[in-house]
């Protein structure tokens, strides 16, 4: 059996064998969370021409400079000018015209004196206090300039951009394909929540919570249900997973007598790239390809399962699906407790972030057993603790990879 490989350069291996899908273009409705698989240019300027940026009076600076409570400017009222309407006069001395928010500016004015600022009837407008010139005013292209780039490829589109899109008249957008991902679970002691036979088995959470993860990671989960260990059912579920861009199972990948997983897989010709990664919880877990279609078999317990897809999978699928940053952030904590592990190994603890005070602090969610599920339900962190490290105190400095 090949040494296990350090979970660095496993994630190197995992992202090297993988690229961005194909793109395909949807409406913005759809595209939220999706990832821009072209560089979008603007086709006009943002603002289209100089408008007012509030509601007051458009006029000409020179009119009302120096104007107060005690001596007010006087203007003439051309008209009432609202949004999307054009003016019927340009403004000349002695004239204002009353401006509603993103009405265009009259020809003539300079400065857009606030309604506040005024006092008027039909005809005229006393203006009390003027404001600096050119004050209340967006001109025109200062948001956007027609021919600039808004939206980058590789671009994350969160709510602003759909706006920017909308904006420069963008009803549709070029994204990354989402990638269908076949989840397995194998185990003749699993079966389905809804299965009306499971009194005496564990329940199948694998598929269930890896779903999970792979809709939030930008996938389309396809799950197989839960095969038995028979290695023609096995065989069969992985042919049919590997029709999908990747394959993910769970259990049946150690060297108990059962365990057929890596069998079949390797029946299916899987190219293997790693089998045994230097890491607790998941250390057996193997990745591959077959025809070029990533394979990920991971641990049958639940927190190995979670934790290897949080480091391999989850960066493997934000790749495929466009993204440039594909890692949780890390923040640096004190642990509270003390901890004790073997070097040479890479070890994840279930944590619990607190950011209140100067320093943030983290503690474990408890007992650390590989199958301790609710651990990840009570954490929003995983305590990252390095190979070299054997030994931890409380208030000691710790990597949090923030979930």
């Amino acid at each position: 059996m090949k040494q296990a490989v350090q979970v660095a350069e496993a994630q190197d291996i995992v992202l090297d064998a993988v690229a961005p899908l194909g793109a395909e273009k949807v409406s913005l409705l759809d595209a939220l969370h999706r990832v821009s698989a072209r560089h979008v240019n603007a086709s006009r300027d943002i603002p289209l021409g100089d408008n007012s940026a509030m509601d007051g009076y458009a006029v000409r600076h020179a009119d009302v400079a120096g104007s107060s409570s005690q001596k007010p400017a006087i203007l003439d009222v051309l008209e009432i000018l609202p949004a999307g309407k054009a003016p019927q006069h340009p403004i000349t001395p002695g004239t204002a015209i009353k401006i509603m928010t993103g009405a265009p500016l009259p020809a003539g004015a300079d400065t857009v004196v606030q309604i506040e600022h005024t006092n008027a009837d039909d005809a005229r407008v006393a203006v009390y206090e003027a404001p600096p010139m050119t004050s209340n005013l967006r001109r025109r292209g200062e948001d956007i300039h027609a021919g600039e780039c808004v939206l980058p490829q590789h671009t994350p589109l969160r709510p602003a951009e759909l706006g920017v899109l909308a904006s420069v008249g963008q009803a549709q957008v070029w994204v990354y394909q989402r990638p269908r991902v076949a989840i397995l679970a194998t185990g003749d002691e699993i079966a389905d929540p809804g299965d009306p036979n499971n009194s005496d088995k564990i329940l199948n959470s694998n598929s269930y919570t890896l779903a999970g993860q792979v809709a939030e990671a930008g996938g389309v989960p396809v799950l197989l249900g839960v095969a038995p260990d028979r290695r023609d059912v096995i065989r069969e579920r992985l042919a049919s997973g590997l029709r999908a861009d990747v394959l993910v199972t769970s259990g049946g990948v150690s060297v108990g007598q059962f365990d057929f997983v890596r069998e079949c897989l390797n029946g299916l010709d899987l190219e293997v790239r790693f089998h045994t990664v230097a890491m607790r919880p998941g250390s057996p877990i193997t990745f591959g390809l077959v025809r070029h279609v990533p394979v990920f078999s991971l641990p049958g317990n639940p927190v190995a399962s979670m934790v290897t897809f949080e480091l391999f999978v989850r960066p493997a699928l934000l790749k495929m699906t466009g993204h440039r940053d594909l890692f949780r952030p890390c923040i640096e904590a004190a642990l509270q407790d003390g901890f004790e592990k073997r070097s040479g190994v890479r070890t994840f603890l279930r944590g619990v972030l607190c950011q209140e005070g100067a320093r943030p602090t983290v503690t474990t969610t408890g007992p650390q057993g590989s199958g301790i599920l609710r651990s990840m339900s009570l954490a929003n962190c995983l305590i990252d603790i390095p190979e070299a490290v054997e030994r931890l105190s409380p208030g000691d400095a710790v990597s949090v990879m923030r979930l």
